[in-house]
């Protein structure tokens, strides 16, 4: 970085009303329980990841106060930043080159696909820094 100056990093253009609701979600995101499937804790094949609770004499479907939290409307983000980057850009996933011209830099920044190789991944983040765009997962190459 001795050689290269520091260049911040491309911000999206949003509404106030966006702005606070992107904040809003951020605090309500680390207030957000972590989801489990119900006995998470006593068999290990069962992950963590979220099932919804369907048995008769569930007391988890009942939501008994000791039991851990289900997953309910409530918990959702705002409408408007819903979908969106930490960032606040709508992700735009890219396969080559070509797909940059739909792209609009002000509120949109792309993710190169996992599938795309070395040297076209390089192309890609070249011309996206000629038109300006941000790239969510850039590495050095």
């Amino acid at each position: 970085m001795t050689d290269e100056e520091y260049k911040p990093r491309q911000k999206p253009v949003l509404s106030k009303e966006q702005k606070t609701d992107l904040s809003k979600r951020n605090r309500m995101s680390h207030k957000r329980p972590n989801f489990r499937r119900q006995n998470w804790f006593r068999y290990k094949r069962l992950g963590q990841k979220w099932r919804r609770p369907r048995g008769i004499h569930s007391k988890m479907r009942r939501h008994f106060k000791y039991r851990i939290p289900v997953v309910q409307v409530g918990f959702r983000g705002p409408a408007s930043v819903r979908g969106l980057h930490p960032s606040g850009f709508e992700e735009v996933l890219v396969y080559n080159p070509k797909n940059l011209e739909d792209v609009d830099p002000k509120a949109q920044a792309i993710r190169i696909s996992s599938k795309v190789g070395d040297k076209k991944r390089e192309m890609i983040v070249q011309k996206a820094d000629e038109l300006k765009i941000r790239v969510l997962n850039r590495r050095d190459l």
